[in-house]
């Protein structure tokens, strides 16, 4: 089917299977690179999944076994705003807009979701692509897909967060390295530094991600919610505020039903069965 003949849904497509919301980028025209309407869906998406109870993890995924995102498809035009006859083609401003208004809130809507996401890469990631997999809780690769910060072949600065989330994950002299050569970083090195927490083959990577997320789904997501939010902002703040917000983080999951349970569980010497709130 022609890419124009298919649906925005069916480009990026969700279905929610046994608690776990499966967000998967089937662009297999266009090698997955994501369209400004496919970004902003999948932003969408995630931001969706805050406070329902239908879903309580999330797996971010691709179609195919080569790619699983190129970044963004720079063969879509992109809307500019209505100017007068002698203005430039691109004022001063209006790509920095583009970023702040496009993927520099397609990031944050995967940090910031409430529910633990697993990112399961089925092949290279590349650019924005990249970023997308990183700003992920947990990276899940297949033993042919790779990472690459490929903005220096191209004589370009990186974005979509990438100079925010790479030094978190690996250090900044790593992260100079990763962004000024721009190498490859196969599935094994990309576990071996950081970037990964599990490499599996190819035919094993959506079992694997659907065993991680269902084992999520069924945990305690509120404690899951408190604890993905102080971890995120770890690395931002001062240790006076981490503790005050630890504190109220501890105070209020004592109220849910799930941490009632987690205790009543330990007492009874029983398997805790655990609700999502």
């Amino acid at each position: 089917m022609a890419e124009q003949e298919r649906s925005l849904e069916e480009q990026v497509r969700f279905e929610i299977i046994d608690q776990v919301a499966w967000i998967t980028i089937d662009r297999p025209e266009r090698g997955n690179a994501l369209t400004p309407e496919c970004r902003d869906r999948i932003r969408d998406l995630f931001n969706g999944l805050n406070g329902q109870f239908d879903a309580r993890a999330a797996v971010l995924t691709a179609t195919g076994e080569k790619l699983f995102c190129p970044g963004a498809d720079i063969s879509t035009d992109r809307p500019s705003a209505k100017r007068p006859p002698d203005a430039p083609e691109q004022a001063v401003g209006e790509a920095r807009r583009m970023m702040l208004d496009g993927q520099h809130t397609l990031m944050p809507a995967i940090l910031d979701c409430e529910l633990p996401v697993i990112a399961a890469v089925n092949g290279t990631a590349a650019g924005m692509g990249a970023h997308l997999a990183l700003m992920c809780d947990l990276v899940i690769m297949s033993d042919t897909a790779k990472l690459i910060e490929v903005f220096a072949r191209r004589a370009l600065v990186p974005d979509a967060l990438g100079a925010w989330i790479l030094p978190r994950l690996v250090g900044l002299q790593k992260a100079k390295e990763l962004m000024f050569f721009a190498d490859d970083i196969p599935a094994e090195e990309a576990r071996a530094i950081g970037l990964c927490n599990h490499v599996v083959p190819a035919a094993d990577l959506r079992s694997t991600a659907a065993e991680w997320a269902g084992r999520l789904a069924v945990g305690p997501t509120k404690a899951y919610t408190f604890t993905k939010w102080m971890l995120n902002r770890s690395l931002d703040v001062d240790r006076q505020t981490i503790a005050e917000e630890e504190s109220w983080a501890v105070e209020l999951n004592t109220h849910t039903h799930d941490a009632a349970e987690g205790i009543a569980s330990f007492r009874e010497r029983r398997e805790p069965q655990f609700k999502g709130w």
